[in-house]
């Protein structure tokens, strides 16, 4: 089937924000006279969000009991300087311009929640504003779910089928599979060197934002 919309996961994808959610998870750490996390080790786990960072940082996973109210002191925190860094990834303007003037749709398909999202999309200087854009939260089931790609596809009114799904993280990879678009793996995401991403159901794995324009 033909291609007819391009549809992206954001943190790690279209955007570097790995130096924002970094920066907030060693703020929240200095207040509690914690070691702070080299970049190195942040960027990795960049797309897994509060949780994965928490982890990182305080060795807490989602079954400890203060997990929650860590999780939104985090995500409070976060708020202050959430679009202070964060830039897109070098080339992503250009092909998100060639993919408009092909006249594809495009959007966003992100787990970040929408309080961040709504002001952090027009922020980033998008040369062509998205066609949709859905967050962690507006559907009420983040990816893998495949809510949220059958959503943002009826919003378009595209066929899944006729949808690439670019992303960096396995959960991408199984949300667009399952929900029957074509995969796309960006080697330039928050991937762990211990990710098995051979093991991934990405169809096409690219390591530049042009050859994209390829799979169009």
């Amino acid at each position: 089937m033909k291609i007819e919309a391009v549809l992206f996961d954001l943190d790690g994808t279209l955007a570097d924000t790995a130096l924002d959610l970094g920066g907030a998870l060693n703020t929240m750490l200095r207040s509690k006279n914690l070691p702070e996390v080299a970049m190195d080790d942040i960027r990795p786990v960049a797309s897994h969000g509060a949780s994965g960072l928490l982890k990182l940082g305080m060795n807490m996973d989602k079954t400890h009991p203060n997990h929650a109210a860590l999780r939104q002191e985090y995500l409070d925190t976060y708020e202050q300087c959430f679009d202070q860094d964060t830039v897109l990834f070098e080339g992503i303007n250009e092909v998100i311009a060639e993919i408009a003037a092909r006249g594809l749709k495009w959007g966003i398909i992100t787990n970040k929640p929408h309080t961040f999202t709504h002001r952090l999309v027009p922020s980033l200087g998008f040369s062509v504003a998205p066609d949709v854009e859905v967050s962690g939260d507006t559907t009420g089931e983040a990816k893998p779910s495949v809510k949220p790609m059958l959503y943002a596809c009826e919003q378009i009114g595209v066929n899944p089928q006729a949808c690439l799904y670019v992303g960096d993280a396995q959960r991408d990879m199984i949300a667009g599979k399952n929900a029957g678009m074509k995969t796309v793996l960006v080697s330039w995401g928050y991937i762990h060197a211990d990710d098995d991403t051979a093991n991934w159901p990405a169809d096409v794995v690219i390591d530049t934002p042009m050859q994209l324009l390829d799979l169009c």
